[in-house]
């Protein structure tokens, strides 16, 4: 495995992408557990599996294609990821946030990430959907930032403000969407933890103490390594399950695939509009 990648093995990926479709993506999506349907409603759709492409990381994931589908969603040219890679799997930093530098050199604006995020505030329900305001990376605190190593200066600056991780205008723009199409979307700050293994109760009561609203084991390397590259970035949680702060249930992966039926139409009607809104 290798903890860092160089910019040149970034660009040979993205000309790959590049010389397999004539469409120049300008709008990136991840989608996450259960929510690669969504990749399904893009129009004149080119289909790259992820092993066709140099040093991109395979998902080993019930629930992740690994693949990419680039064409035209609202009429917006976009790159969607059916599926993403985790930390846990055995991937360094730098092979999981690799996607990101390769829409970053392919040009892509504007970053869409999504999720299945376990509820932390008890006002959750599965098949809510959380708009991620901020996030808390217990994983990067401890040492584990997508961005340790040798800066690449044409990618991003070495000490990036991180205040502003999520684009404040694409979150005003996720609300109005929500009140105009009557989709309950609550606000939230998202936690990543290393995983696999889920919370325990008293995990979870230490991350509500610290202000988390629902936790995961992805997204945040992504959005900081986006931030770095000065993309814009909106961010959904699907919730799959209810906050267990006192033990009384198990959590499973198929629960969390399950929860993405009741979710994907709420996020197609969001993704949707604020794409005919870019």
């Amino acid at each position: 495995m290798e903890d860092y990648l160089t910019l040149q093995q970034i660009d040979q990926a993205a000309d790959e992408i590049l010389n397999r479709s004539s469409i120049k993506p300008r709008v990136g999506m991840i989608l996450g557990s259960g929510l690669g349907d969504l990749a399904e409603l893009i129009a004149n759709p080119t289909v790259i599996p992820a092993g066709d492409i140099s040093y991109w990381p395979r998902s080993t994931v019930l629930g992740h294609k690994g693949q990419l589908v680039i064409g035209q969603l609202e009429g917006a040219p976009v790159m969607v990821l059916q599926g993403r890679v985790h930390y846990y799997e055995g991937y360094s930093m730098a092979q999981v946030t690799f996607p990101i530098r390769v829409m970053q050199r392919l040009g892509i604006e504007v970053l869409v990430v999504t999720n299945a995020a376990g509820a932390i505030n008890p006002t959750f329900s599965p098949g809510d959907i959380m708009l991620i305001t901020d996030h808390i990376s217990l994983v990067a605190m401890a040492g584990l930032n997508p961005l340790r190593g040798p800066n690449l200066d044409e990618l991003g600056e070495r000490f990036p403000d991180m205040s502003r991780a999520y684009d404040r205008e694409l979150l005003d723009m996720a609300r109005r969407v929500a009140s105009e199409q009557g989709v309950l979307l609550h606000e939230g700050v998202y936690v990543c933890l290393a995983g696999p293994s889920f919370e325990t109760p008293a995990d979870l009561r230490f991350l509500r103490i610290i202000g988390a609203d629902a936790v995961g084991m992805s997204t945040v390397p992504e959005v900081i390594v986006a931030h770095h590259g000065k993309m814009r970035v909106v961010g959904f949680s699907g919730i799959s399950n209810k906050a267990n702060l006192d033990g009384s249930t198990v959590t499973t992966h198929e629960e969390v695939l399950k929860a993405g039926e009741i979710i994907v139409p709420k996020l197609e009607t969001m993704i949707l509009n604020i794409l005919r809104r870019l």
